[in-house]
């Protein structure tokens, strides 16, 4: 199978990814001293001594994003998962076990095939290159909540979860004549033949012409986890969070609209600890999630104990890296890990008609302003990596051009030259007025990132005569915003440590996740080509050219890679800054964490 070659070369690749963690990586390191009235474990992948694990006791992390959410897998999309991720399983997850230097948890993105284990799937097979056989585990209970009461889980049960989804993609279904989830993405892309559930623990899967991606879509989609046909049958949906019924290690049991959700142990999960697999799974008794966005209110919540955990999984990181530092300092006991993902620090234009970023001319101006060496020794204090990239990152050289080959042609734009950036403005036909200024623009904030760098950049491109007004809308409005294409300039992302087929979806013409408008036919003809392939080395070439066009183009503007931070309490015991399990399966890492009771009681606490 093609795969085989797919798997070892991202393996190999993804060892690369740790390289950007650095403040406290030798501090992370160290092993803790040891009591002798306290029992130690070795961590079998990363070799640290830790207290032994326990059961019990509550850990609250910080949510950035609402948690009054969508809970249906076929409504919601990738969203619902936000909050069900711990609650909902998929056919498999990202192994526990894996060695960290293969797959370092650092995303929700969806994993790599090799880093893959099964979960509601025990696993699979690919006959042809058409079929897909999933042998579905026994000894999977549904939750022992009405109307499915503690059910064992069964193929049917999968089958009835990608029919609903799939809708009107397959025929002779009862949701033949459905749309699709509109959360479907890739998944619903690909050329469906039929679902079928062949027997109790069989479930069967045809294509009707082979995709490179196809197994690892199905195994991890972002949104597509199994559902029970009971709560649907008795509800209509499963939109409302108390109508929740999954086999995951959690259950959602309180959830107070723009305050907090809380989570409580499945005392029935299925599966042991990867690490020690004697250990039933999960340790902790309850979770609670506290929805703030004030980062001066999380701070506050960590140096007091109330808060146990900010980072990833909650999209709660810290990402200011004064902050970070400041806290360090002021509270050493806390522990802090680096890693970086990608660039959050990039912008994205809004390239539809009428916009002025439709020039190219001003695009390149945009960047010709931006002082990246500057700001990078002020604002991030130098921890910054500011060589350009395009979507992908580095660490995958297979499917990129790097900057050092491109030609002067395009590195002349990625330079600080803000003559030739007025220059350029005055040749596109936006001369200044009477105010200094060319053009007004909105630049949309998102506000999971520090809008200081938002307003130190607003600051370079008021230098050349660009008026920016920062906004920081709420993610509803932003989400509708970003539909409407209502905005000139907004958060954007680059340099992308993940599977780099995946982030072609930004710039396809017509494609939700496109926030920029871009409708560009050479790209959209070697996107299509690239998703239809089932040859690894074609699909590396047409993905090196999509990324080269978004560069050469300048569809967005580069800001530097810099490291973000996930803060916790020294009693929570078993977190090596993991991201996630997979395709926003972001909540189910703290299934395999506990707490050190004692330690957590000696501290006051």
């Amino acid at each position: 199978m093609r795969f085989a070659t797919y798997r070892t070369c991202l393996a190999v690749l993804a060892g690369l990814v740790l390289a950007a963690t650095g403040l406290w990586a030798a501090a992370e390191a160290e092993q803790p001293a040891t009591r002798a009235d306290k029992e130690y474990v070795t961590d079998p992948v990363t070799g640290k001594v830790v207290v032994a694990p326990q059961y019990g006791g509550t850990i609250t992390q910080v949510l950035k994003h609402n948690v009054d959410r969508d809970t249906d897998p076929y409504s919601g999309g990738p969203g619902s998962l936000y909050i069900t991720s711990g609650v909902l399983e998929k056919l498999a997850m990202v192994d526990w076990a894996i060695d960290r230097n293969i797959y370092p948890f650092l995303t929700g993105y969806m994993a790599p095939l090799y880093a893959l284990t099964g979960a509601v799937a025990e696993s699979w097979e690919q006959p042809d290159p058409t079929t897909y056989v999933f042998n579905i585990r026994s000894g999977i209970h549904w939750h022992d909540k009405p109307p499915v009461n503690g059910r064992e889980l069964t193929a049917t049960d999968a089958e009835y979860s990608f029919q609903r989804i799939l809708g009107n993609k397959l025929s002779g279904t009862e949701f033949s004549d459905a749309e699709p989830s509109p959360g479907g993405g890739s998944l619903v892309s690909l050329p469906w033949e039929s679902v079928e559930a062949t027997d109790e623990r069989t479930l069967v899967m045809k294509l009707t012409e082979p995709r490179l991606i196809a197994l690892g879509v199905i195994l991890d989609w972002y949104s597509m986890a199994i559902h029970p046909r009971e709560v649907i049958d008795e509800h209509g949906d499963m939109a409302d969070w108390r109508t929740v019924v999954g086999t995951g290690p959690y259950m959602i049991t309180d959830l107070v609209p723009q305050v907090s959700i809380t989570w409580t142990r499945n005392p029935n999960h299925w599966r042991h600890d990867e690490k020690y697999p004697e250990n039933q799974l999960p340790y902790i008794d309850e979770m609670k999630g506290l929805e703030i966005s004030e980062v001066a209110t999380m701070l506050a919540g960590l140096r007091s104990g109330k808060i146990d955990f900010i980072g990833w999984p909650g999209a709660s990181q810290l990402n200011s890296i004064d902050q970070a530092v400041s806290l360090q300092e002021t509270n050493p006991e806390l522990v802090i890990h680096t890693w970086s993902e990608r660039s959050n620090s990039v912008t994205s234009m809004n390239q539809t008609e009428g916009s002025p970023y439709t020039d190219i001319r001003v695009r390149r101006a945009m960047q010709l302003a931006m002082d990246l060496e500057s700001m990078n020794d002020t604002y991030f204090r130098g921890y910054a990596d500011t060589i350009p990239r395009g979507l992908v990152g580095r660490e995958f050289q297979d499917y990129m051009i790097p900057f050092e080959e491109w030609p002067e042609e395009i590195r002349q734009y990625y330079r600080y030259d803000p003559e030739m950036a007025e220059k350029l403005l005055d040749e596109a036909g936006y001369p200044r007025g009477a105010d200094g200024f060319r053009f007004t623009t909105a630049y949309m904030h998102f506000s999971r990132y520090d809008v200081s760098w938002t307003e130190l950049q607003a600051a370079y491109w008021r230098e050349i005569g660009v008026d920016v007004v920062v906004e920081t809308p709420t993610n509803t409005e932003r989400s509708a915003r970003h539909k409407a294409f209502d905005f000139g300039l907004t958060s954007g992302l680059a340099g992308v440590k993940a599977d780099p087929l995946w982030q072609m979806t930004w710039f396809q013409g017509g494609n939700a996740g496109n926030r920029s408008g871009v409708d560009d036919a050479q790209f959209n003809e070697w996107y299509d080509a690239a998703f239809a392939s089932d040859s690894l080395e074609e699909a590396y070439e047409l993905v090196k050219k999509m990324d080269y066009r978004v560069v050469e183009q300048h569809w967005q503007i580069w800001g530097p890679l810099a490291p973000a931070f996930t803060v916790h309490q020294p009693w929570v015991t078993g977190y090596n800054a993991e991201g996630g399990f997979g395709g926003m399966q972001n909540m189910v890492v703290f299934s395999r964490l506990w707490i050190d009771q004692e330690l957590k009681t000696e501290m006051g606490h």
